[in-house]
């Protein structure tokens, strides 16, 4: 039963020996990036949930929500103020294409709905438009692109 479990001292070298495939590095951070965006984003006052994704107890992959933003964060995409985001979601190469992405959004989005640092309007997602898998998942979760770019990448949107 795919589930997901806050990262902690018991799992998190489990979750950064995680990797997707060499083709698709470009398109995600490596998990201990986002591990140590996940510290400096907590101890600065801000909010980020990292969870490893499990398939039973076997770690599949790693997802981060955020809420808001942070005390580094310049230029932010106006969608991000008060709302949450799938921050970071990847799946180890050797997990992908058995539904644990969808299975993974999913997850996530049933934790925001739980509203853990309080109500918002939307949940938010950026990717590099080179992904056509990360555009086909998140439109597929109901995700539409809003034409607007955070650096680089897409944003697309869901109303909660």
């Amino acid at each position: 039963m795919l589930r997901i479990e806050k990262v902690n001292g018991k799992n998190v070298w489990d979750i950064v020996k995680l990797q997707v495939k060499p083709e698709q590095m470009g398109f995600v951070a490596k998990n201990e990036t986002s591990l140590i965006e996940a510290y400096t984003t907590i101890t600065g006052g801000g909010f980020a949930f990292p969870f490893g994704i499990y398939d039973g107890d076997v770690p599949v992959g790693f997802l981060m929500i955020g809420y808001d933003t942070d005390d580094y964060w310049e230029d932010a995409p106006e969608i991000a103020y008060n709302n949450y985001n799938l921050w970071r979601l990847m799946i180890d190469q050797k997990y992908q294409h058995n539904g644990y992405g969808r299975g993974a959004v999913r997850l996530a989005l049933d934790f925001i709905r739980t509203s853990p640092c309080g109500e918002a309007e939307y949940c938010w997602l950026s990717y590099e438009p080179d992904n056509t898998a990360a555009k086909k998942l998140y439109h597929s979760s109901g995700f539409t692109e809003t034409g607007d770019m955070d650096g680089g990448e897409l944003i697309a949107v869901l109303k909660l």
